[in-house]
């Protein structure tokens, strides 16, 4: 039908220019509106109970359609549902003490045999011991006698009286003593040596009395500690029994969860497929001519349809369509046609010169364009300046001028399959006032300098496997002002510096949390010039220059919006020395908080808490003389209103093409 006179190709031309598919368009609604659609068809058809729907099927049409606006499309639903399937993460779990069918689990100790077997521990113990043959410290003889209540010496007589004891009947001796007694010599003797056993037989039992005081004491002492040793002996028991428990119920929730989840994804499976089976486009193919052909896109069908491209001429190409999946088709032109060159030549006065591209401009010139790098750089910097100024002011105070400027930076890379990350931050800050008066000097209020670097690898979920090396000084020095009282500089660049290499992981829930423990971590503190800072007043011993010690560290930083112009960020770091691990550690917490007045001027509040074992501070008496010294806690506040400007880019690489 086609010869090499080459009209061909002009049919191509005018079907690229005139032909269309026809797919549907989705209609351009605001969110907003949207929204409010949906709100009022819930409202009539599902909400309120005092509107009914006529037709249970319109009902059910309107429930089905609010579905399909609200939720995902099902091609979202199948990705995701197959992500899901290749990360191994399983769909359900369940705790070890919800498992139903406890009491059947192999290995499981009901409650009943818990009690029977503790009655069996009680009866072995009553029988091994007695309370009586608990061993009692001195130091409880000797709380007896401190602390029980007993009759003084000389008192015994108040046994008598309380009627706990009663003389006998050969030492009565009568209130009233008749005359006859006393004017016998014998009766009078005999009366005399009763009263002497008498105060013999008061002090015996004085002493009987307070005795057995004593031996109450201690005998409540060894049934106190035989009942504690029981319970002990009980406690122990459940505490294993309890452990064996979950042990067993852990290893069979597992399994239970485990077999669980595999029917899950086999009936996921076979939904998926029959929902990627059911998940169907049909298009429709339009010529110059309005010919339709209509063809319908479905996952494991290949289907197949003819449409005839058409010029104004009438002039026709056949052209195959096939569908290779639900989104996706793909044209072929039948076989058996061929082009060959041809000449151009003017038809209906179109000018095929129009066509005919110039080579001879831009020639070598490459197509550039930009590739995304794995690193992202940015930082931010801010100037605050405070100043007043006093004349003739009756009320009081002094003129001063104080500023602060703060510059933070970092250059983050970060792997596009999110295994590597490479983490650097630097920040600066410095800060001076100036006081009013004629004897008032520059003093520094705020000095620090500090690198960060952490290299992490994936480990599981997300957790890295990380490396830090963090170093903190200052660069200018610092006195306890006024200068001409206390010439002796207090720090001074490098000294100290503060160095921590650890080794730990890193836990990354998203972008603005991270949590990194270091078992492993080094410090180290170091003072550069020791005849200008005294290193003993951060721990370091006379004579040298640095100190290392092993610990325990932690890092926590976070940060969040509070509102759309005020955000939070706090960092958390503490050390625990392993040498000394309940009695040396360290305490660093920042917290920041940023108000934005408008793009360039912010408000910033900081706090700011160290709390260092080996920085030392004196200690003075009533009278100012030294007597010691100890650590305490740091702290420092600012609240500042400066200028700020913030840069924050990913590091692009163009690439150009010859």
């Amino acid at each position: 039908m086609f010869s090499g006179k080459g009209k061909i190709l002009l049919f191509i031309l005018i079907f690229i220019s005139f032909s269309k598919l026809l797919f549907a368009q989705q209609p351009e609604i605001e969110t907003d509106q949207l929204r409010q659609n949906i709100e009022v068809l819930r409202s009539y058809f599902i909400e309120n109970n005092n509107w009914h729907v006529v037709k249970k099927e319109v009902g059910d049409d309107v429930d089905a359609l609010l579905h399909y606006v609200e939720d995902e499309r099902i091609g979202e639903i199948i990705k995701n549902l197959n992500d899901t399937n290749r990360t191994n993460d399983g769909y359900v779990m369940r705790l070890p003490e919800n498992v139903e069918d406890s009491l059947s689990v192999p290995g499981f100790v009901p409650y009943a045999d818990q009690q029977m077997e503790v009655r069996i521990i009680e009866s072995q113990y009553q029988a091994s011991m007695k309370p009586e043959e608990i061993n009692v410290p001195p130091s409880v003889r000797q709380q007896a006698e401190n602390l029980v209540e007993q009759i003084p010496e000389g008192q015994g007589m108040q046994l008598i009286a309380d009627s706990v004891y009663a003389f006998p009947e050969e030492l009565y001796i009568p209130e009233v003593i008749p005359d006859s007694v006393l004017n016998s010599p014998e009766m009078f003797n005999e009366l005399v040596r009763r009263d002497s056993l008498r105060r013999e037989f008061v002090e015996e039992k004085r002493i009987s009395y307070n005795d057995s005081l004593k031996t109450e004491y201690i005998k409540s002492y060894q049934a106190e500690k035989y009942d504690e040793n029981l319970r002990y002996r009980i406690r122990r028991y459940k505490d294993e029994v309890k452990l064996n428990n979950y042990n067993v119920l852990k290893e069979y929730n597992d399994q239970v969860v485990a077999q669980v989840n595999d029917s899950i994804k086999a009936v996921l499976d076979a939904l998926i497929q029959y929902a990627d089976y059911i998940d169907t486009t049909q298009i429709s193919f339009v010529n110059l001519y309005g010919e339709r052909e209509d063809i319908l896109l479905q996952n494991g069908h290949e289907r197949y349809s003819r449409i005839w491209l058409k010029n104004q001429q009438n002039d026709s190409l056949a052209v195959m369509v096939k569908n290779t999946d639900n989104r996706t088709v793909q044209m072929l032109i039948d076989d058996g046609v061929t082009f060959s060159r041809f000449k151009e030549k003017q038809t209906k006065d179109f000018d095929f010169g129009s066509l005919k591209p110039d080579f001879n401009k831009f020639k070598g010139v490459g197509k550039s364009y930009e590739l995304e790098t794995p690193w992202n750089i940015g930082g931010d910097g801010s100037i605050g300046l405070t100043q007043t100024y006093l004349d003739n002011w009756k009320k009081g105070g002094k003129s001063s001028l104080a500023s602060l400027m703060v510059l933070k930076g970092f250059a983050n890379y970060s792997r596009k399959d999110g295994k590597i990350k490479w983490e650097n931050s630097a920040e600066f800050r410095n800060g001076w006032i100036k006081p009013g008066g004629e004897d008032s000097e520059l003093q520094k209020n705020d000095d620090k300098f500090e690198l960060t670097s952490r290299y992490g690898i994936s480990a599981f979920k997300k957790w890295y496997y990380s490396a830090e090396l963090n170093f903190n000084t200052q660069i200018f020095r610092g006195y306890n002002y006024p200068k001409a009282d206390n010439p002796d500089a207090l720090s001074a660049f490098m000294a100290p510096s503060t160095t921590y290499l650890k080794v730990g992981l890193d836990y990354k829930p998203n972008k603005n949390v991270s949590l990194l423990l270091s078992p492993l971590t080094m410090k180290n503190v170091y003072v550069r010039d020791t005849a200008l800072v005294d290193q003993t007043s951060f721990g370091i011993d006379s004579g040298r220059k640095a100190f290392w010690e092993p610990g325990l560290n932690a890092d926590l930083t976070y940060k969040t919006n509070l509102t759309e112009d005020i955000s939070y960020e706090t960092k958390y770091k503490m050390f625990i020395n392993y040498k000394d691990p309940f009695k040396k550690f360290d305490l660093n917490w920042e917290n920041n908080f940023k108000m934005a007045l408008n793009s360039y001027i912010d408000l910033k509040l900081m706090l700011h808490f160290i709390y260092d074992d080996d920085v030392m501070f004196p200690i003075y008496d009533s009278e100012g003389s030294k007597i010691g010294e100890e650590a305490k806690l740091q702290v420092k506040e600012f609240f500042t209103i400066g200028f700020s400007y913030k840069i924050n880019r990913k590091v692009m690489r163009t690439h150009r093409i010859r």
